[in-house]
């Protein structure tokens, strides 16, 4: 994840300012993330680091405290209640044996018909 810190213009060539890339976070840094009571990505501050990346982080908008999600909305509850019926549909239907059948027999078109004597 790279991310982006303002600094001062060049003053020679252009007015435009020079981002420079930043790659490692510190406490109070402001990144988005996926607060769940909010129900969308805001901005966050993070507030603990574990092995170099963002633990917990506080929200902006709400101040609520959460583990980092990194931006990833949590599954809904409703996708995960058909996505577990559909495995239970699953393992219930044990797959019987494949009926084989004789290349030497010629399957019957139409309907059968009985033979008038």
């Amino acid at each position: 994840m790279l991310r982006f810190c303002y600094t001062q213009p060049r003053p020679v060539f252009s007015s435009r300012p020079v981002f420079s890339v930043m790659s490692e976070f510190r406490l109070g840094d402001v990144i988005d993330d996926h607060c769940i009571k909010c129900r969308r990505i805001t901005n966050h501050s993070i507030v603990s680091i574990l092995t170099g990346q963002p633990a917990k982080v506080r929200c902006r908008t709400c101040y609520h405290d959460h583990d980092y999600r990194h931006e990833q909305a949590p599954p809904s509850k409703k996708d995960l209640k058909k996505e577990e019926l559909f495995k239970e549909v699953l393992s219930a239907a044990a797959p019987g044996p494949v009926p084989v059948e004789d290349p030497e027999e010629k399957p019957k078109k139409g309907k059968a018909r009985g033979k008038k004597a």
